[in-house]
């Protein structure tokens, strides 16, 4: 008897066209990821129109919460002014970011008394897009930068 192993062989894989059909459905499916959702897609309150005609001016806020539910966000002063956001983005493809198609700011304004004095449907051209994923706001006014600051206070101290 020998110690010699015997050698294993690997059958030769076929490539023909069952082989490139499957290779090119996974290589596909694997690609389809990529394209993500291509469509609209709404965030955040969707306000419909026949619930947007039952607000009424004098409801009371608990029938305003009753039928609105809770607002994406209230007035910082006062809280006489509850706000329900929504946005809608295009996200064609899955690694670029979405564009912003509509937003809408649906507002009901409180008296003093906690009844409904005001209603409002704010959209994109009443004002300027509100940046809910960084959560910054901008200032007013032009920005300064460290440089220009360096600058600024280097021309102060030599003019004294």
């Amino acid at each position: 008897m020998s110690n010699e192993r015997p050698m294993l062989t690997c059958p030769r894989i076929k490539r023909g066209p069952p082989f490139v059909l499957a290779f090119g459905l996974v290589l596909s499916s694997m690609l389809a990821g990529c394209l993500g959702y291509d469509g609209q897609v709404v965030h955040g309150y969707q306000l419909d129109a026949r619930t947007q005609q039952q607000v009424r001016i004098g409801a009371s806020a608990e029938q305003i919460l009753t039928l609105l539910g809770t607002p994406s966000t209230t007035s910082t002063v006062g809280g006489d002014a509850w706000y329900y956001i929504t946005q809608v983005t295009d996200h064609s493809f899955a690694f670029m970011a979405p564009h912003l198609v509509d937003q809408r700011v649906f507002a009901v304004y409180f008296d003093k008394d906690k009844k409904v004095e005001r209603v409002a449907n704010y959209g994109m051209e009443d004002g300027k897009v509100i940046d809910f994923n960084t959560r910054t706001t901008p200032t007013g006014g032009a920005e300064s930068t460290f440089l220009k600051g360096m600058l600024l206070n280097l021309m102060k101290f030599s003019s004294q």
